[in-house]
């Protein structure tokens, strides 16, 4: 068994004097300096190593084109290549480094751990810490700190890595949330078909999936939208429009005139998590959301009367052209969706 320092806490002696160990063989670190060192400098060699490979990966994100017109190396995308071997080359280099580490330099010792009851004396937590702070110290790694700085750059840029990986995700959201594709005029249509709504043809008790005109002739080509720019613009801008009597409507203020004879229109998103929501109670005016049962009055605003929703959902505010077609006044005066901690300083 290895000697300890005089100044090394002390632990308590085992039960059983020769538990059958073989003696002990020092390592040639334990007992040549100059080992010792360049050990030392192996193992800070892996971990510079990791903080090189973690840049290059950075370099690689940045610099290897994806999407349309990628860049390759021997027929195999670069950019997914070289990410995963720069990344697993930052992530082995801290092993081996520690590997290194713990089998050259750390204290080199048997250790035999009994049996005891899940709760622990007093005296085995006093010997438990006792023996963390005697690892601490055998480890080395408050008088070595070459290895000590390199551990930690390694570990802190690489752990950079998954922060730069987030970017694609998307693009930054910026003002998004607060806008959506509805405009002054913009035709209400029929979700799916996109034909324009006559408010004329809706009943009291009506209610409609609907979705702006210009996801089906906003497109480049003047056909409907196409691929991520539809699903980001119909995540945002799906309504429903109802009709109901105009005496069980109490409209909000200022928004008067933001109906047509009972027709009104609703952001579709729940406000709560965003579901989709249409199941409509058009005896009692409420709207429902499917995923949390909150339950929205369209009657009065759409004010929460039951769930967890927080807000009102949004209204668009309506009127009809020339031929009685259903148009929208503006956009949403206030962000769709879910609630988002932004929201509330604005």
């Amino acid at each position: 068994m290895s000697s300890h320092d005089d100044n090394l806490p002390v632990l308590e002696a085992d039960p059983i004097a020769d538990p059958g160990l073989p003696d002990h063989t020092w390592r040639p670190t334990d007992v040549d300096p100059a080992m010792a060192r360049r050990a030392e400098r192996q193992v800070a060699f892996w971990f510079t190593l990791s903080m090189v490979c973690t840049v290059l990966f950075f370099v690689s994100y940045f610099a290897f084109q994806v999407g349309d017109d990628p860049s390759t190396f021997f027929g195999l995308g670069a950019s997914t290549l070289f990410l995963g071997l720069t990344l697993g080359g930052a992530l082995l280099s801290i092993g081996i480094g520690v590997i290194q580490w713990a089998r050259k330099l750390m204290g080199d010792h048997e250790i035999v751990e009994y049996r005891h009851s899940a709760a622990s004396s007093s005296e085995d937590r006093e010997q438990a810490l006792a023996a963390l702070g005697l690892g601490a110290e055998e480890s080395g790694i408050g008088r070595r700190p070459l290895i000590r700085n390199t551990l930690l750059g390694a570990m802190g840029l690489v752990g950079l890595a998954p922060i730069i990986a987030l970017r694609d995700l998307g693009p930054l959201p910026g003002d998004a949330l607060d806008h959506t594709i509805w405009s002054k005029g913009m035709h209400v249509v029929r979700d799916v078909v996109g034909t324009r709504i006559l408010a004329s043809e809706l009943i009291v008790g009506d209610l409609v999936n609907a979705q702006p005109e210009a996801l089906f002739t906003g497109g480049p080509d003047g056909g409907p939208m196409e691929g991520v720019e539809l699903q980001v613009q119909k995540a945002k801008s799906s309504v429903i429009v109802v009709r109901m009597d105009p005496d069980d409507i109490i409209p909000g203020k200022g928004r008067e005139d933001w109906s047509v004879d009972g027709i009104q229109c609703y952001s579709k998103i729940c406000t709560h998590v965003g579901c989709p929501i249409s199941l409509w109670e058009r005896t009692t005016g409420n709207v429902l959301c499917p995923c949390h049962q909150s339950t929205f009055d369209l009657g009065d605003s759409a004010k929460v009367v039951f769930g967890p929703a927080a807000r009102p959902l949004p209204q668009l505010p309506l009127a009809v052209d020339d031929e009685g077609y259903l148009i929208a006044q503006d956009d949403f005066d206030e962000p769709v969706g879910p609630s988002f901690w932004e929201r509330d300083s604005q």
